[in-house]
């Protein structure tokens, strides 16, 4: 009867999940680090990099079967930093900062704001790992952390590299515009489509349909011609998507009660 039974799993295959969430957490690091001097560009390419291998250590545990509860909380831990604390130092440095020529009390604001999106981040976070197993797979409840950090980095990129015509400093209050924005709608409770298809859990939880699966290719081609301003146009679409579906839907509430 031994010698039927299987062999257990090596123990190693865990470390490949959690190799891509020590890569992204890395990205993180590091585009805090460039950020402070001064290679924003970078540093914005980085927090990019941290998202893809977001989205790789889950599905490379799922199709390992690999997942742990230990691989989640990890997951949630780096992502604060590469979601959270990078995108506001970055953003800091790159244009909050220079809120201090215009009045002590605007140079606070600023650091406030940075503040104020890292703390939504990680309540962005803590509610989704409480209510993973219980909302509708199709639908975000507020903007995820990825993808508000991709709102504001791609912001940073699609200026810092100078094809604009403008920097941080000249941009300062869109800057702030743009973070406390970001941050509030990481906590809204605003729905935003998470692309997984339908509702159904398993395999099929993953799916999507052939109109999305043939946008990918046109999107990669047109990254491919201008990357920085490419996502800053995708992130203001995605992010303005949320808001502009719940309006929809209470502008026609009224109209479908029954007299």
């Amino acid at each position: 009867m031994d010698e039927m039974r299987p062999k257990p799993r090596s123990r190693s295959i865990y470390l490949l999940p959690n190799l891509f969430t020590t890569a992204g957490l890395f990205a993180g690091f590091y585009a805090i680090i460039a950020a402070s001097n001064g290679d924003f560009v970078n540093a914005s390419i980085a927090v990019f990099v941290a998202a893809v291998m977001d989205g790789l250590d889950g599905r490379v545990a799922r199709l390992t079967g690999t997942s742990s509860e230990f691989g989640v909380q990890y997951d949630s831990l780096a992502d604060l930093v590469s979601f959270g604390m990078a995108p506001a130092l970055v953003m800091y440095h790159w244009a909050l900062s220079s809120l201090k020529f215009d009045g002590e009390i605007l140079g606070r604001v600023g650091w406030s704001a940075a503040f104020l999106y890292a703390a939504c981040a990680a309540l962005r976070l803590a509610r989704f790992n409480t209510q993973v197993g219980s909302v509708d797979k199709r639908w975000f409840i507020g903007l995820a952390s990825p993808a508000a950090a991709g709102l504001m980095m791609s912001f940073v990129w699609a200026f810092a590299d100078g094809n604009l015509g403008w920097n941080g400093e000249e941009l300062r209050y869109v800057a702030l515009a743009v973070t406390i924005v970001s941050g509030l709608l990481m906590v809204s409770r605003i729905r935003f489509w998470s692309f997984k298809g339908g509702g159904e859990k398993g395999p099929r939880s993953e799916r999507v349909s052939f109109l999305m699966l043939a946008l990918v290719p046109v999107i990669i081609a047109v990254m491919v011609l201008d990357p920085a301003r490419a996502l800053f146009a995708v992130g203001v679409v995605y992010a303005l998507s949320g808001p502009v579906m719940w309006a929809l839907q209470r502008w026609r509430q009224p109209t479908g009660k029954v007299q």
